[in-house]
């Protein structure tokens, strides 16, 4: 039998029954969920070290577990020497069991590395109850042995929940255990 992720579990045992009876739901199906998550590593580098696309590929691959897809320029733009279809970042999109157990480990164990922290913010919504975070390193994720890695990059996470509202998206990701600032 599929071991079911201790987050989702979570969710169906937990986070359901609590948003029923704080937002008045009468069925299951009204309560949002998470959709997908997804990692986007911007590499404007890439125009001038072709390396970078592949170091930066293969540290979202091993955070991920996913193979990542090279997002292309779209336009050119003269006075960044950028030429359209030029390689300028990578994204990986997370949905089901890996989604899970990416945010489990996010929540659980490369939070909680960021150095001085003290929680996420609460108001990073979009106004849909979707949120994004970014990362200034990828060291906080104990996949990453930094003697392997050849420059330190950011990554931008976009959690995508069916939430209406910025109020469901963030009472579903407090419940889910995501440390909010304050909380």
């Amino acid at each position: 039998m599929p071991r079911i992720p201790r987050l989702k579990e979570r969710y169906l045992t937990e986070v359901i029954p609590a948003m029923q009876r704080e937002f008045g739901y009468q069925c299951v199906m009204q309560v949002p969920r998470l959709v997908k998550v997804a990692v986007n590593v911007g590499l404007g580098e890439a125009l001038q070290n072709a390396k970078a696309l592949d170091a930066a590929t293969a540290d979202i691959a091993t955070i991920t577990g996913q193979k990542p897809v090279t997002t292309r320029a779209k336009k050119s733009i003269a006075t960044f020497r950028l030429r359209a279809g030029n390689p300028i970042g990578i994204k990986v999109t997370l949905r089901g069991k890996r989604m899970y157990d990416f945010l489990d480990r996010l929540f659980s164990v490369a939070l909680p590395r960021v150095r001085d922290f003290r929680g996420v913010s609460p108001d990073s919504f979009d106004g849909r109850g979707n949120y994004t975070l970014a990362f200034r390193e990828q060291l906080v994720w104990p996949e990453i042995d930094y003697d392997t890695i050849d420059k330190v990059r950011g990554m931008e996470i976009t959690i995508v929940t069916t939430g209406n509202t910025d109020d469901e998206g963030r009472y579903l990701l407090r419940q889910m255990g995501m440390p909010f600032r304050g909380s």
